[in-house]
């Protein structure tokens, strides 16, 4: 199970939300380089980098700190956040990017998207399935549509996504669990996909539960932040 640490980013920032409301904003780190640092000194090999400025904005925004991070550490960086023109990616794999997460621009620009997964390949593109009440959501989540995440999936898979972020919103930073429930159902209707799981990892006791349900990953953010669990700990579950 890879463990991937989140660094969220607003003004350039390290920040957590819950529930993605930007009002509940908490700033942890003015230098994003010096944490994704401790966790490369940690043995982690990933990062999860979200531009929270671009995904209000519709536009990547914080690519400089994408750069900062890419060209100062080894880590694998899967970054997203407003991706929504073929600009934005270009930016993002320059700026050093490993893979990019495509949520939004799935529901409203489907053809946009296939055309990224012909371009630039399947293994760079990770769906962002964000949900509530299993629908999905878009738009820095502010936009709730009707489309349901099994059928989104499905769809996707027919064209070649591999690896998919699924992220309960309900329990994105509030440190009371993952959606295993939702997880499970996932992978049982979904066997062959590598599924992400992201939101509301507070204890070592979660991430054995989700190591148990055989997912590719694990997205921890506030949990590390809030001391809930520490790096050290972390390093027995790096793979």
């Amino acid at each position: 199970m890879r463990i991937i640490p989140a660094i969220d980013i607003i003004g350039g920032k390290c920040v957590r939300l819950e529930q993605g409301i930007y009002s509940t904003k908490k700033i942890y780190s003015n230098n994003p380089l010096d944490l994704a640092k401790q966790f490369e000194d940690h043995g982690i090999k990933y990062l999860h980098l979200v531009d929270l400025d671009g995904a209000k904005s519709s536009q990547i925004v914080n690519w400089k700190v994408l750069y900062q991070i890419a060209s100062n550490t080894q880590l694998k960086i899967d970054f997203g956040g407003g991706l929504k023109s073929d600009q934005d990616l270009k930016i993002a794999f320059e700026n050093g990017a490993s893979q990019i997460i495509a949520g939004s621009i799935a529901v409203k620009n489907k053809q946009q998207l296939l055309s990224w997964i012909q371009n630039y390949g399947c293994k760079k593109i990770i769906l962002g399935a964000d949900v509530k009440s299993e629908n999905i959501a878009i738009n820095g989540w502010k936009e709730e549509t009707d489309l349901n995440i099994f059928d989104f999936i499905l769809d996707y898979k027919k064209a070649g996504i591999e690896t998919i972020i699924c992220t309960d919103i309900s329990k994105d930073g509030m440190l009371k669990g993952p959606s295993i429930h939702l997880y499970k159902k996932i992978l049982n209707k979904n066997p062959d996909v590598k599924l992400i799981a992201s939101g509301g990892v507070s204890s070592l006791a979660d991430l054995d539960l989700l190591l148990a349900l055989n997912v590719d990953g694990v997205i921890i953010g506030k949990a590390i932040y809030e001391n809930k669990i520490c790096l050290k700990e972390i390093q027995n579950y790096v793979s």
